[in-house]
């Protein structure tokens, strides 16, 4: 079993080095749906994405309620396909208005983080900027190794495994 200051290390830097995440989401019809978004994400762990019109999962999203995250640890780079390091979070989603302080910082972070890109799609009218706002979360660093993301301070971890 990892110490807890590796353990706190390893969930921090697992977002760092991916891109995109796993998004799950409902449609109108009460059915399950799931997809991925590239992402930026701010230092109190405000999760932003942004999505086209034409997405399926963007509907859902405008419906608002909750969706749940998932970020993985790339298949290659796992030692164990049964216990890559992942992260989920539960989130309350939110759109981001367009003509808002918020959607230019956080178009400038897209910006930085994906390159050119992002000002062709900003221009593009269908876009648009969700905040996902973590309520809590699970980590999971590998066999016997899932610890709770403390809903009070997202930036931290709850010591000590969860059990069951």
């Amino acid at each position: 079993m990892p110490d807890f200051d590796s353990v706190n290390a390893a969930y921090q830097n697992l977002s760092n080095q991916l891109q995109s995440l796993i998004l799950a989401t409902v449609n109108a019809d009460g059915s399950p749906q799931i997809s991925y978004a590239p992402y930026v994400m701010d230092e109190i762990h405000q999760i932003y994405i942004f999505a086209s019109g034409l997405a399926g999962h963007t509907a859902n999203l405008l419906r608002g309620g909750e969706v749940s995250v998932l970020l993985i640890a790339d298949e290659a780079q796992s030692a164990q396909i049964f216990a890559r390091q992942r992260l989920t979070y539960q989130c309350t989603v939110q759109p981001v208005p367009r003509d808002s302080a918020l959607w230019s910082r956080v178009s400038d972070r897209f910006l930085d983080r994906f390159g050119d890109i992002i000002e062709t799609l900003l221009s593009l009218g269908d876009f648009q900027i969700f905040q996902l706002s973590p309520r809590g979360g699970r980590f999971v660093m590998g066999f016997g190794a899932a610890y709770e993301v403390d809903p009070n301070r997202l930036s931290q971890l709850k010591p000590g495994p969860v059990r069951g």
